[in-house]
């Protein structure tokens, strides 16, 4: 198994591009499933997850492949070759959660899917009866089988388009809003969903789907409005930036007091991450590039970012968007136990999404939890240690403590990071970080110790 050996105390200097989306681009791969045409989606990252989507469409009858331009920014190509298939079993399922994502398209398109129930994981359940109350409400007959979801069209072949509502305990939900709006597409009638989410990965998938011919408006704000349609067509659309990794690499320069210029930042849908940061101390400056491709559109901004030699403590509880993202939680919570005094971070998305916090304490940092509540008391310094990663974004704020620790860290389980950063130790080690990616035998021939 991979670990990841970092030496702390670099400094960071130079130009990182943010890659496509990797929230935005599994929902916008399973919408392919919705027509015959063929569907070119430009700048999808290369991550675990995805190809995990790409396995998962070829049961489906998807062909796909792959190209990269000069600059490295892929080009994936699919269309679908057979319509018979609908079962999403649970060996490829289990592997990604969002694998839910492809049953709303391939129950409007092909009339019945079966789509094997999503387990938990490490970061809580969540649980999926908000889809399924969805598509109900489009008609939608819904059984479980041998712990797989099985949906059914009306006997009349098609959807039927009605009022929606998708509130939960803790908000809007994303994936459920993404299966809904992209059934709702191919159903007869309107559709309206009340409490949508508002996050830009679904106004990414809407500007996907009315670009093969959907007719969807109010995409970004609580209520969304389809209006259905015969069929859907092909389309060429390229994914927007990942805010996520944005985020993260801003809190890379933050913890390690360096300067970085962040190529394709999605700054207007990142607004209070970029609060949350200038509160702290962090500068990020726009930067107008007429000369490149990207400059015309504000969501695909260079940006500089520097941070002030103090940290200031903040306050920070996630919402759904435009509140502050859950999935960057863990990474100010790295950066937070630098800061000068006593922050708060509340976590209103997934109670339990706190397995860093003891991690972060084997490095000297000085957290304590209350429920869904950790206060963090900010430290001189944190250490070196060996660590182990829980998540996703677990794994990557124990990527920037290291960063910025004294001595080496080895943080374990690092196959979390491949779901979400595409390469991340080759693209931090070229802005200057020590990050070798390494396995348990040559660990152990440096003289460290795994977990």
């Amino acid at each position: 198994m991979d670990v990841f050996v970092i030496e702390g105390g670099r400094k960071l200097s130079g130009t990182l591009r943010i890659n496509g989306s990797k929230n935005a681009a599994l929902p916008l791969l399973a919408a392919s499933l919705l027509t015959d045409d063929p569907v070119i989606l430009r700048d999808v990252p290369d991550l675990s997850d995805i190809r995990n989507m790409y396995r998962l469409l070829a049961e489906l009858g998807v062909e796909s492949n792959t190209e990269y331009d000069d600059q490295g920014i892929s080009k994936a190509s699919l269309k679908v070759v057979d319509n018979s298939e609908f079962h999403a079993r649970y060996d490829i399922v289990r592997t990604m959660r969002a694998s839910i994502c492809v049953l709303g398209p391939v129950l409007a398109k092909r009339g019945k899917a079966r789509v094997s129930m999503p387990g938990g994981c490490a970061i809580g359940q969540r649980p999926v009866d908000l889809h399924l109350r969805g598509l109900e409400a489009l008609g939608a007959t819904i059984t479980l089988e041998g712990g797989d979801i099985v949906a059914r069209v009306p006997q009349s072949g098609r959807l039927i388009g009605d009022m929606v509502f998708l509130g939960g305990p803790f908000g809007s939900t994303v994936l459920g809003t993404a299966n809904v709006m992209s059934a709702a597409t191919l159903a007869v009638g309107t559709t309206i969903i009340e409490c949508a989410a508002c996050e830009p990965e679904i106004v990414d998938l809407a500007n996907m789907l009315n670009g093969m011919g959907a007719k969807i408006t109010g995409a970004g704000s609580p209520r969304i409005v389809i209006e259905g349609v015969e069929s859907l067509g092909g389309v060429d659309h390229t994914i927007m930036p990942d805010r996520i990794e944005a985020g993260t690499f801003m809190c890379a320069a933050a913890i390690t007091k360096s300067d970085l210029t962040l190529e394709n930042c999605p700054l207007d849908a990142m607004m209070s991450a970029t609060d949350r940061l200038e509160a702290i101390g962090v500068h990020i400056d726009p930067v107008d590039h007429p000369d490149r491709v990207f400059a015309e559109d504000p969501l695909r901004r260079i940006c500089k970012v520097s941070c002030s030699e103090t940290l200031k403590p903040v306050q920070i509880t996630t919402q759904p968007h435009p509140g502050f993202p859950t999935d960057l939680q863990a990474q100010f919570m790295s950066l937070l136990c630098l800061a000068e005094g006593n922050s708060v971070i509340t976590e209103k998305i997934f109670p339990e999404r706190f397995l860093h916090v003891a991690e972060l304490t084997r490095m000297g940092a000085n957290i304590h939890r209350h429920g869904t509540t950790a206060v963090i008391s900010g430290v001189n310094k944190l250490t070196g240690a060996p660590v182990m990663a829980s998540d996703l974004r677990a794994s990557a704020s124990l990527v920037l403590a290291a960063m910025a620790a004294e001595g080496t860290t080895v943080i374990n389980r690092v196959y979390h990071i491949d779901r979400g950063y595409e390469k991340l130790e080759d693209r931090l080690s070229e802005v200057g970080a020590s990050i070798q990616r390494a396995n348990e035998e040559e660990v152990a021939a440096m003289g460290l110790m795994c977990e």
